[in-house]
């Protein structure tokens, strides 16, 4: 297998059009691999792809398709792996606001469980059986103890949580069958901060998830506080504290991920991992991003949510070792690249307010 040279190999990238998507492809191209994106736009817009772009010039923009399709529609996989030889696949595509997937699980179920399945059919169809899987530190459940250790037992506190679960078992359900087989899951933990460009970043449709953009949202004026779920939490503040990596850290996991089920016949169904192996609390979180913008960031304390562990944060021994790969950006950098993401494009991708 391994008689490839990176420059023929083609990736498919699911939801690349999306946050860490985006992030991830840049670094593909950067690195030489063709990639095509699949993604419905559910969550994310053509515009973040033209800028992927733009950021790595014509020459390597080549190597770059763009196709609007449906993990839930098993034509628009067949179409498109009848057209093109795929060696790996990064998937990325689905659902992830908590508070949503407790709301409506049955949407969660539709998107995350049956558009991967989908997605494992047409791979195993085309005999292309390898995987990078987007998981999350929410199969941690509310840890017993922290840091988190890639054999811990896993739980999920919610249906978001329990979509990464299950498909984490499918995962090594359909690798132990089949062993020819090789998928790498990644456990992100907080994902944050942007392209140190501030030409692409995150942009969520709707009022954000997660605290970094309801951050920024609030520094260019778009929301008038931030609320605070939980100040009473046993933690040096009050507040909770999680492992925040910056997207750029994140994204070079994957590539090294990539490399790995490229050069090693042994992988299997592995989990890793990608974190800082730090936490930080909320306010922690607030002060930096104040610090990095000039702005005061005014903050409502609520109650906490439904769900919410107190703290959470990766050991990331296993990934440094077996994927070569370690976080370098601290809470510094990731604030002073979501600042430029955000001061530079206060209403996101939409050019115009």
């Amino acid at each position: 297998m391994g008689s490839l040279s990176i420059d023929q190999q083609h990736v498919l990238v699911t939801g690349g059009a999306g946050f860490i998507g985006t992030h991830t492809v840049v670094q593909l191209l950067n690195e030489g691999f063709h990639v095509s994106i699949i993604d419905n736009l559910d969550n994310s817009v053509e515009e973040a792809v033209n800028r992927v772009r733009g950021l790595v010039g014509p020459q390597l923009s080549k190597k770059l398709d763009f196709h609007l399709g449906d993990l839930r529609n098993k034509e628009d996989l067949e179409k498109l792996f009848s057209e093109t030889t795929f060696d790996a696949v990064i998937h990325f595509a689905g659902l992830k606001a908590v508070g949503e997937s407790v709301a409506n699980p049955r949407r969660y179920f539709d998107n995350n469980l049956v558009g991967t399945i989908n997605l494992y059919e047409v791979m195993a169809k085309y005999n292309c059986k390898k995987m990078v899987f987007s998981s999350s530190a929410t199969v941690y459940g509310q840890p017993e103890k922290i840091p988190c250790v890639e054999d811990f037992k896993l739980s999920a506190m919610n249906p978001y949580g329990r979509t990464k679960l299950f498909l984490e078992e499918i995962a090594r359900d359909i690798q132990n069958a089949e062993p020819d087989w090789r998928i790498i899951l990644l456990r992100y933990f907080n994902p944050v901060g942007a392209h140190e460009s501030g030409q692409i970043g995150e942009d969520p449709k709707g009022i954000p998830n997660n605290l970094m953009p309801y951050i920024q949202q609030v520094a260019v004026g778009r929301r008038l506080e931030l609320n605070v779920y939980g100040h009473d939490y046993p933690t040096s503040d009050g507040t909770a504290v999680r492992d925040y990596i910056h997207v750029m850290d994140l994204a070079d996991g994957h590539i090294a991920a990539v490399r790995k089920l490229f050069t090693s016949d042994t992988i299997g169904c592995t989990a890793y991992n990608l974190g800082t192996g730090r936490g930080t609390s909320v306010l922690q979180m607030v002060t930096a991003f104040e610090k990095a913008s000039g702005k005061k960031i005014p903050i409502k304390l609520c109650p906490r949510r439904p769900g919410d562990a107190t703290e959470v944060y990766a050991s990331t021994e296993k990934a440094e070792k077996e994927l070569g790969w370690k976080a370098k950006y601290g809470v510094e950098e990731m604030c002073r690249d979501q600042w430029k993401w955000a001061s530079t494009n206060p209403m996101g991708y939409e050019s115009k307010p």
